[in-house]
């Protein structure tokens, strides 16, 4: 009677597991959406500072041009 009584609770015992872990593996499938769409947008960001700096040294270097031109001139 008493191993039918254990039967009884390991098996409540290994439903109540199996529920944990499906919500477990719910939740980690949802971090992996997460941090897959944290990698794309940084990847997206990298490409727009390059660019940016891309730009800024292009400026950089037409001022520098006019100021030097403005000076020999003078």
């Amino acid at each position: 009677m008493q191993t039918v009584r254990e039967l009884a609770t390991h098996s409540a015992d290994i439903r109540h597991l199996q529920s944990d872990m499906d919500k477990m593996t719910k939740d980690m499938e949802e971090i992996k959406d997460a941090i897959r769409e944290i990698s794309k947008t940084l990847s997206e960001a990298k490409g727009g500072w390059k660019l940016l700096l891309v730009v800024g040294g292009i400026g950089a270097s037409v001022a520098t041009f006019v100021t030097w031109a403005i000076d020999k001139l003078n």
